[in-house]
């Protein structure tokens, strides 16, 4: 029997009627979905979530898209949210294996399949996941479509840092400091603590305070900078990831004009060899699904007319 889940919705800002549930994981962990599902729906939108996200952040585009006629179906990864942390010191983003968040995935999929969600699924995933999704819809998730905002499918640093990264992350994991933070990083979170002029997440300010907001009202959501062993980890993913040829599988993603988190030029590698893909540059930062008003809503219109085929052709790459 599924058993139910806090969903805050004095924070979501979502649709009336949300649900979340606790599940279990294959290998033992337990993690947190959250539901909002219009009558009728048109499909259901799997949406996966960045590092340091959480169900409730998601509640304004679960509305965008109840607005269109899709259920919207999040999860709280491993090691965040209301999640199962996985290691003594809450605040630090962590994971073992990168691929253990398909434990998670997979926990999703059998849920959404007892629930018998609408039909047909849509999978939209944002940063991290967007590395978890990828390597989902690879490894045959079973949806019709897929969507990719700001993925990371690499991680955005300069030239000189990078074997740094790779040689610190290593050596930290063997030598036993794999919990540490990644230079540079805290255990605060970076949304209540950098300033908006100079934060990389958006560009409008009234979103920026609703993710601020929400994170005061429910600090237990929040999370700070990744271990090193989530680095080198991350690392490893997107390198293997970039080997791997895409799948056969209609994409669209889409990518700030001022993205400065994820590596631009992964993306737009890997979106010239997807068959049929879709790159779509947006006015904004990392997260251009949450930017100002006019920006969402010609972007979740843009993404539910890809779910439905009703969007115009992609532009020629």
């Amino acid at each position: 029997m599924t058993e139910p889940a806090p969903l805050h919705e004095d924070i979501a800002d979502g649709p009336a009627g949300g649900r979340a549930f606790w599940l279990t994981t294959g290998d033992g962990l337990r993690i947190r979905v959250g539901l909002w599902q219009p009558e009728a729906p048109r499909g259901t939108v799997f949406l996966f979530p960045g590092r340091t996200e959480y169900v409730e952040k998601y509640g304004r585009a679960a509305s965008d898209f109840y607005r269109r006629g899709f259920a919207t179906y999040v999860i709280d990864w491993r090691g965040q949210g209301l999640a199962d942390r996985l290691i003594d010191d809450a605040m630090a983003g962590h994971v073992m294996k990168f691929p253990d968040y398909q434990h998670d995935v997979r926990a999703m999929v059998a849920l959404a399949e007892t629930l018998d969600l609408p039909r047909p699924w849509h999978l939209l995933a944002h940063s991290m996941g967007g590395c978890i999704g990828l390597r989902a819809v690879m490894e045959g998730i079973p949806v019709a479509s897929s969507v990719f905002s700001g993925p990371m499918w690499g991680i955005r640093m300069s030239h000189a840092l990078r074997p740094v990264a790779w040689s610190l992350s290593w050596s930290g994991r063997r030598l036993g400091m794999g919990h540490r933070y990644a230079p540079g990083t805290v255990s605060d979170s970076y949304v209540l603590t950098e300033p908006f002029e100079t934060n990389k997440l958006t560009s409008d300010r009234e979103m920026h305070d609703y993710m601020v907001a929400q994170l005061r009202a429910h600090p237990e959501l929040s999370l700070g900078g990744p271990s090193l062993r989530w680095l080198h980890e991350a690392l490893v993913e997107t390198l293997a990831l970039s080997r791997q040829p895409s799948p056969r599988l209609p994409c669209l993603t889409m990518v700030g004009e001022e993205e400065d988190i994820v590596d631009p030029a992964r993306i737009r590698a890997r979106m010239r060899a997807w068959p049929g893909g879709w790159l779509e540059v947006a006015p904004g930062r990392h997260e251009v699904l949450m930017e100002d008003v006019a920006t969402r809503a010609r972007l979740f219109d843009l993404i539910a007319g890809f779910y439905t085929g009703a969007a115009p052709a992609p532009p020629a790459a």
